[in-house]
């Protein structure tokens, strides 16, 4: 038995796969997240040890026998955030996550200070990575900064509440914008450039290594073996895609969450800074991916559901559904927590443009469908340039739940839409099979294997044609709405 857990932004969700990869039990236990000034986007790094241990104690009622029979724990988590604790392993403030747009100036001076940072970390400096909220809390809250003697991302603070141990995977270490992607190893030319020694960060492991061992004390409490290995991990989008047998050149995803990602798996280390696309560590070894980071998601669809006074989206989505004749008169650029890929702008906002007296509230939700739809689409003119794709991909994620919203992406990607079965796992499930690869050493192509095929939605060839000429319309919204933003 395996135990993977993923500290996700809305929510910790904890899973027990058994050997034959199948889920025994799931738990999940929701977040919050603080905004208390604008562009800033924090939590509490104790709110996760709570929901943690939420997950544990609800696994231990689910899971049966089959709980004492775990061998190794994986980890997983929401990439990023910047956690800095001091010498008694305490958190000096709230972490500064992954949707945090306040670094964006100092972003922007990183990349002049280090023109080569695209090329060796993988990506241009954005506000949401570590690096620049490093020059931040340096320009900002020099104290905290002054105190810290380790900077964690929050998986890997999960980690040191439960071996002692700091360590961090690839793909994490990627995300953090201080690691040399090409090299797998900490860049001390960035570090050089943030300000910081190299000891302020964790060791930098493969996602399939074991980082260390599960205390006595957290053991007890958990009911589990002293000692039970912990692997490394990944961050969420390796994770998630080491869960979906994306390991392979070429193997391609959507992940639709509370952000998105447009994702796929490379044998080499190909950066293409000038597209804006992440070219980062896959959680194997010898493994890259290039990934178009989407700040807005699914979380998009629950925005609209909220303004419109509608608790229940599956509601919403079926009677938007049922008035569905094409695309929406309404326009929805989906930038509500600003914008990465393709745009590295933390100041674009989300609008609605095209109301009308007569507009509806299922206009205005298919409206918002389409928005996410469209942003997808223009990452995949991107990511199409940096190598070839797929014409069938797959999507994962709270959004792949909708079929009706699967049919809006198939066409406006003009491409096949694969749902897996059985990837509501997701991250979680991915961390539990590098737990799996840590305990026996097999070889990752016989453990993530793809999952079984529950649908595939074909691209509609008049709603294609229709949805290429609005991502043209979508596109000139956005550049005439910069100078506004």
């Amino acid at each position: 038995m395996f135990l993977g857990i993923d500290i996700g932004t809305s929510a910790v969700k904890a899973i027990v796969v058994d050997e034959a990869q199948r889920v025994i039990a799931s738990a999940t236990v929701a977040l919050s997240i603080s905004r208390p000034r604008d562009l800033w986007s924090e939590q509490n790094p104790a709110d996760w040890w709570i929901a943690i241990e939420g997950t544990i104690t609800a696994l231990r009622n689910d899971a049966g026998p089959a709980w004492s029979a775990i061998r190794a724990i994986g980890l997983s988590g929401q990439m990023h955030g910047a956690v800095l604790i001091d010498q008694n392993g305490m958190p000096l403030r709230p972490a500064i996550l992954w949707n945090d747009g306040r670094s964006f100036k100092e972003a922007k001076d990183l990349n002049g200070k280090l023109p080569s940072i695209g090329t060796i970390a993988g990506v241009p400096a954005m506000a949401s990575f570590i690096a620049p909220k490093i020059l931040w809390l340096r320009a900002h809250e020099p104290d905290v900064l002054a105190r810290a003697t380790q900077i964690l991302l929050p998986k890997d603070y999960a980690r040191y509440l439960m071996t002692g141990s700091f360590a961090t995977d690839m793909a994490d270490g990627s995300g953090s914008l201080l690691l040399d992607s090409g090299k797998r190893a900490w860049s001390p030319e960035i570090a050089k450039a943030c300000g910081i020694p190299l000891s302020l960060l964790p060791a930098a492991l493969e996602g399939s290594a074991v980082s260390g061992q599960l205390k006595g004390a957290v053991a007890s409490a958990w009911g589990l073996t002293p000692g039970t290995i912990v692997a490394t991990g990944a961050g969420d989008a390796a994770a998630g895609a080491v869960g979906l047998g994306a390991i392979s050149e070429g193997d391609a995803f959507i992940s639709m969450g509370t952000a998105s990602q447009y994702f796929v798996a490379r044998d080499h280390y190909r950066p293409a800074p000038q597209h804006l696309i992440h070219t980062f560590c896959h959680a194997l070894p010898n493994r890259w991916f290039q990934m178009a980071a989407i700040l807005n998601g699914a979380s998009a669809l629950a925005w609209a559901a909220e303004l419109l006074g509608h608790k229940d989206i599956g509601r919403l989505l079926e009677m938007t559904e049922k008035a569905f004749a094409g695309p929406s008169p309404v326009m929805f650029l989906p930038y509500l927590a600003g914008e990465r890929t393709p745009h590295n702008n933390p100041h674009a906002r989300g609008v609605l443009f095209g109301l009308t007296p007569s507009t509806t509230p299922e206009q205005v939700t298919q409206a918002v469908l389409e928005g996410v739809a469209f942003s997808l689409a223009d990452c995949q003119a991107y990511v199409e340039e940096t190598g070839p794709l797929p014409q069938a991909i797959a999507v994962n994620g709270g959004g792949a739940k909708s079929r009706f919203w699967m049919r809006i992406v198939a066409s406006a990607l003009n491409r096949t839409v694969v749902i897996f079965e059985g990837g509501e796992g997701g991250p979680a499930f991915g961390a539990a099979r590098l737990a799996r690869l840590a305990a026996t050493g097999e070889d990752p192509i016989t453990v993530c294997t793809k999952p079984a095929i529950a649908a595939a939605i074909e691209p509609e060839a008049g709603l294609a044609a229709a949805y290429g000429e609005r991502l043209t319309k979508f596109r000139s919204l956005y550049r005439a709405l910069v100078p506004e933003f």
